[in-house]
């Protein structure tokens, strides 16, 4: 069976938050390391961990990044990590899976679905080495979590949704 090392030059990790209702918060996770053990022509018995570092965060604001490091969200500090560990991987079509796993920030741990598009592999011109890619994306209602932080707004509604978008791309070079 191949192995498979996560290519972070050619990867990443984005998210959005709705911001004062009416916009969007848009960010990054510059740190994180995707574990794949599988076989990739049946991805269904493959399994997956993603360890994200919580200080790693970056949304272009030295304030805001700090305020989420902070006990008000992450506690980077006491919680370094946040960590995915696939349970299961289903295969919907020839491209597109959808993986199931335990999902832990902040000691408190919930079962989170994403949906998984396999863009197959190819061969880099530049050293012949053989690479596969994935896109990963979904949502997590960050209450679940504890990071419940918030402030009502005079015009109705709050100042931080609650559901976290993310989108992921992640490179592996395979090697056997």
């Amino acid at each position: 069976m191949p192995t498979l090392t996560l290519d972070k030059v050619h990867s990443g990790i984005d998210f959005q938050i709705k911001h004062m209702m009416v916009s969007k918060a848009k960010g990054e996770f510059k740190d994180f390391d995707v574990t794949f053990n599988g076989d990739l022509d049946d991805l269904s018995s493959a399994s997956v961990k993603v360890k994200i570092a919580a200080a790693s965060i970056d949304t272009g604001n030295q304030d805001r990044d700090g305020h989420l490091q902070s006990g008000d969200f992450f506690e980077a500090e006491k919680y370094p990590h946040f960590i995915f560990e696939s349970t299961s991987i289903k295969k919907l079509s020839d491209e597109e899976y959808e993986i199931t796993g335990d999902f832990t920030i902040k000691e408190v741990t919930n079962k989170e679905t994403f949906t998984v598009e396999y863009n197959g592999t190819s061969k880099s011109p530049l050293d012949g080495s053989t690479v596969a890619g994935f896109d990963v994306t979904g949502k997590l209602n960050r209450e679940k979590y504890g990071l419940t932080y918030n402030a009502a707004l005079e015009t109705g509604g709050v100042l931080i949704g609650k559901d976290v978008k993310f989108d992921g791309n992640f490179e592996f070079i395979v090697s056997e």
